[in-house]
């Protein structure tokens, strides 16, 4: 189990010109330097660690840049903590050398892009944030190397979309959070290969499009979450192919428009066992405006009703319509003759005989 200290010396960093200097000096170290703390110190690029260092926290340490050099020498490393920092970019080959590395934390920098070898060298690496960055698109290459990632925290970015493949190598991946993004669309393949993922939060995106079967390799999905998003309706095969022991979909905070065929979709989900809808009787209406606010749960049993009154004022409308019309007809032609239809008959059948 790994500790977070929160001790510190502060003395000038230009003392620290060793591993040895900067424990006894700068930074709080424990257990003979295998948890370096150095959270909250203005640490300079050409600050050493000890070699055998396992645990160091880097936070709120007034970072620019990644410090590649420094992390060179920690083949040991397995957690490493950048948040809070003003780091802009990730160099090339920046953590290539942190093979052991199993947690990466960076979130609270102004990271808007991972390169293509972002992942190059992190082939332990179990759990990664990213959260609280600037992230505008997620590429292929940036995390084709992550394949025993098992967390993948991407929350509070600007991600506006997701290139098909983007995670196809996290084979491994139990948790993936990309809350409060700016996603507009789900494309089927986006989450293929994703076998093992169990909880999916897609919550306060820009949703509006989900393809029917962007979830279908999704076999052991427990949690997904598409609170507040801009779903005005769904397709009932698209959660159907969740083939899952049981799935919690939570769905509240979009603008359904609520009629009688979303009455349907949400009729028919409540009939799976599987899928357990938590939040439904805070699934509200926005349109139409009738029912604006009104919880989906209150109304849904009327809507297919007035739809089926509906059609049936309109069957019965064109029923007189049609008899009207044919009324009409034989007046117009009884004016025209003279004479009505029977005697036609009539005549007709004794010229026959």
């Amino acid at each position: 189990m790994y500790f977070y200290y929160s001790i510190w010396f502060w003395l000038p960093l230009s003392l620290a010109h060793s591993g040895t200097h900067l424990c006894q000096r700068i930074c709080f170290c424990k257990e003979r330097a295998l948890f370096v703390n150095c959270s909250g110190v203005r640490v300079s690029p050409d600050l050493t660690f000890p070699p055998e260092t396992e645990h160091l926290d880097l936070s709120g340490s007034n970072l620019t840049s990644v410090p590649s050099r420094a992390l060179g020498s920690l083949w040991k490393l397995q957690v490493l903590l950048l948040s809070d920092n003003y780091i802009s970019g990730v160099g090339e080959r920046a953590f290539a050398a942190l093979e052991r590395l199993q947690k990466l934390d960076i979130c609270g920098n102004e990271i808007s892009f991972l390169g293509n070898s972002f992942s190059l060298g992190l082939i332990s690496l179990q759990e990664l944030t990213l959260a609280s960055n600037q992230l505008q698109k997620l590429h292929y290459k940036s995390l084709r190397n992550f394949e025993n990632l098992q967390k993948l925290n991407l929350r509070n970015n600007n991600i506006s979309s997701v290139e098909t493949g983007a995670f196809r190598s996290l084979t491994r991946l139990r948790q993936l959070y990309l809350q409060n993004n700016r996603l507009h669309t789900l494309h089927n393949g986006v989450f293929s290969m994703l076998q093992h993922l169990e909880v999916l939060n897609l919550e306060g995106n820009m949703i509006k499009h989900i393809a029917p079967g962007v979830f279908t390799s999704l076999s052991n999905l427990a949690i997904l979450n598409l609170v507040q998003n801009k779903i005005e309706h769904i397709r009932f095969k698209t959660f159907l192919s969740l083939q899952t022991p049981g799935t919690h979909i939570l769905l509240s905070d979009n603008p359904w428009f609520c009629d009688c065929d979303l009455q349907r979709v949400f009729a028919k989900l409540h009939s799976v066992r599987r899928l357990i809808l938590d939040d439904y009787h805070n699934v509200t209406c926005l349109e139409p405006p009738v029912l604006r606010n009104l919880p989906l749960s209150s109304v849904d049993t009327q809507l297919c009703i007035a739809e089926t009154v509906t059609v049936l004022v309109i069957t019965f409308t064109v029923f007189v319509t049609v008899v009207a019309a044919i009324v009409m007809a034989e007046r117009n032609r009884k004016k025209r003759t003279g004479k009505h239809w029977s005697e036609d008959s009539e005549v007709s059948y004794e010229s026959h005989h």
